[in-house]
């Protein structure tokens, strides 16, 4: 990338992060450009679409979410490392303003095999995998209906962090009590 183009990138990215944590995922495009002191055309050639300009913002929270998952890869309970990370995952939705909405936006339905949606996925299936492996999680449930599950959590408790926790707590564990 030419000098100016970088540089016309980064202005951009930088001026959406601001207008993202302000606005959310749903921030004008014309803000964005505006802030970055550059045209709506400069912005669409960068990101093509809204959802491009999305996955850049968030793309190295993400990674380092999948790289937490890796690290929760290792642990010897793998139902119980499968949990955290998704009540991490929850957390982290919940405290960064627009993740939630753009996950949602992105179509996590059915990851795109690029982007922050296919990311999560596959950092997450080898923990569900593992899980499932030692008969912590059933057969059927897969990391897409998982990663539906935090993203509605997150997307409900914005800004309440200790509530995405909990409501994912609940979910995973149900309202049933413990058997003895």
């Amino acid at each position: 990338m030419r000098a100016d183009a970088q540089r016309n990138y980064d202005q951009i990215l930088a001026a959406a992060e601001v207008e993202i944590a302000r606005s959310g995922a749903g921030a004008s495009l014309e803000e964005i450009a505006r802030r970055a002191g550059v045209g709506s055309a400069t912005l669409h050639r960068h990101f093509p679409s809204r959802q491009a300009l999305l996955d850049a913002v968030f793309h190295d929270r993400i990674e380092a979410m999948c790289a937490q998952a890796s690290a929760y890869a290792q642990a010897d309970d793998a139902g119980a490392a499968l949990a955290e990370w998704l009540r991490a995952l929850a957390v982290y939705g919940a405290t960064t303003r627009g993740l939630a909405a753009s996950m949602l936006a992105g179509g996590m339905a059915v990851p795109s095999g690029s982007g922050c949606e296919q990311m999560l996925a596959d950092a997450g299936a080898s923990l569900l995998m593992r899980a499932q492996v030692a008969g912590a999680v059933r057969a059927e449930v897969s990391i897409v209906d998982l990663l539906t599950l935090v993203n509605a959590v997150s997307l409900a408790t914005e800004n309440h962090p200790d509530t995405a926790d909990r409501l994912t707590t609940l979910a995973l564990s149900g309202i049933y009590p413990a058997k003895a």
